[in-house]
């Protein structure tokens, strides 16, 4: 509780960025990975170099008093930063080259040389760094005795007997046993800190830029009005998309029961008869949200059918494993009857009416007089009627339909649908003056201890139901009419599901 309190109290804006972090760690890991496997390729790449250092002290010839000498130093201060130049001339370097074998250019010898002056002293520091630490040690002993000479030479005026600068050796050349380059420890490190940082960036840039609709909060904000129920995400729904035999009591299951009585209830004053499910996309759980909400309502001895009302892309005949080749539009079109296109689910209490040929004009087929009293005589023989109907932003058919019905809901995918799309599809529906009953968030991480509980419950009532006598019970409805057994059943169904 403490730890909760400690939370609310960080302002929402920091939290929001937690909570970006948070959701998208793989984008962090990802790119940390990256930098540091780039850190660990230099330092194994990288030829290691070693180091030579040589310290210089500059100082003028002769002092004869404080003053001279004070103005002494002043003059080899000047003359230190001027020598860091001359360590890394052209000209050194070709003395050096000639005078001593080393095996190099006077560039390659230019090129290894580096000189810095010690600040406010009259210290000069030269390093040559190489490959071979045998060479470097080399190379240091000839730019030693060459710079001293050369400075001598340019130091003498003519006439004069000694140069007005000296230069001294105080310390080496000396040999850095340990390469200075690769550094891996501070390589890794700031490969570390870059690959973090990038991340964190990347994972808050898309933090701003993404607007799909993740929370009930969210959905709520956004189509300003009630949120019906979540349904949360099942690796198991791919397989077994209907909530039967071994569904039948996972989390999901349970979801769809809570979003049946929630329906129920919502206006105990105007009762739904007839409901549209539809969605803003295509893809985002609308079919088996439609098909399983009819299996709950049948579960509860109510006689329910399930129309095919998506004149595009047709699925709920597929999942269910019926025939769809003949359905709704046959109807609509007079080519057939409406109790020959009827195909009861087993004796569950549900019916499906499928969507049967696929016309090239959906959207006046469904918006048609035939299509309206097809509703009123379906609404007099079942006691709930559920239209399984295209996405609204796409296409327009669920439009005239949602204004013919008791009732519409929204289905909307988590971290998938988008507010532009959401917002849009609500819209539509209130363009016709549709009955907005709700929206369901589909697809939800599981992180409550609900579906622990449930996941947990359905477990065990599987292992009680596997001896004894309770194997009577393993058996479903099929299509047909007969009983098949639930392994079998869920191979039936058990269809490669894309969300429609």
């Amino acid at each position: 509780m403490t730890e909760q309190y400690l939370w609310e109290a960080v302002p929402m804006e920091l939290r929001d960025y937690f909570d970006a972090v948070r959701k998208r760690w793989f984008w962090v890991l990802a790119a940390v990975t990256v930098a540091v496997g780039a850190a660990v390729l230099i330092n194994v790449r990288t030829t290691p170099q070693y180091a030579t250092s040589v310290t210089f002290f500059v100082s003028t010839s002769s002092s004869q008093g404080v003053t001279d000498a004070y103005q002494g130093g002043l003059f080899s201060q000047q003359r230190v930063k001027s020598y860091s130049g001359l360590l890394t001339s052209s000209r050194l370097a070709e003395t050096v080259v000639n005078r001593h074998s080393l095996g190099l250019t006077a560039g390659e010898v230019q090129s290894r040389v580096s000189a810095r002056p010690v600040p406010d002293t009259v210290l000069l520091q030269a390093t040559v760094t190489d490959s071979s630490p045998n060479r470097s040690e080399q190379v240091a002993e000839a730019i030693v005795a060459e710079f001293v000479r050369l400075v001598q030479q340019l130091e003498t005026s003519p006439g004069a007997d000694r140069p007005a600068i000296k230069v001294e050796v105080i310390a080496g050349p000396l040999l850095n046993p340990v390469p200075v380059s690769p550094q891996p420890v501070r390589n890794i490190s700031l490969g570390l800190f870059l690959g973090l940082l990038s991340g964190v960036g990347l994972a808050l840039l898309r933090g701003m830029l993404d607007n799909t609709v993740r929370t009930v909060d969210q959905m709520r904000d956004v189509t300003a009005a009630g949120v019906l129920g979540t349904i949360p995400f099942d690796n198991a729904a791919r397989r077994d998309p209907l909530i039967i035999g071994r569904q039948a009591h996972s989390a999901r299951a349970e979801a769809f029961r809570q979003l049946r009585t929630n329906l129920q209830f919502a206006d105990v004053d105007m009762p739904v008869r007839s409901l549209v499910v539809t969605s803003a996309m295509s893809e985002e759980g609308k079919t088996t949200t439609a098909a399983n909400l009819a299996l709950t309502f049948a579960e509860a001895g109510t006689s329910v059918l399930l129309m095919e009302a998506d004149l595009r892309r047709p699925q709920a005949a597929s999942y269910l494993n019926m025939e769809g080749a003949v359905g709704l539009t046959n109807v609509l079109a007079g080519q057939a009857e409406l109790d020959d296109v009827l195909q009861p689910w087993g004796d569950s209490g549900m019916t499906l009416l499928p969507s049967g040929s696929i016309p090239p004009n959906p959207s006046e087929l469904l918006g048609s007089q035939q299509m309206a009293d097809l509703l009123t005589t379906l609404q007099a023989r079942f006691d709930m009627v559920i239209l399984d109907t295209a996405p609204l932003v796409p296409v327009t058919d669920a439009a005239p339909l949602a204004a013919q019905v008791d009732g519409v809901i929204v289905v909307a995918q988590c971290a998938k649908t988008t507010e532009t799309h959401l917002r849009a599809a609500v819209a539509a529906l209130r363009a016709v003056d549709a009955r907005l009953l709700g929206c369901v968030l589909n697809m939800v991480p599981h992180r409550s201890g609900a579906y622990n509980y449930y996941h947990e419950h359905g477990r065990r009532h599987r292992s009680a139901s596997a001896v004894g006598p309770a194997r009577q019970r393993q058996a479903v409805p099929g299509p047909s009419g007969a009983e098949v057994a639930e392994e079998q059943t869920s191979a039936d169904v058990g269809v490669a599901v894309k969300t429609s």
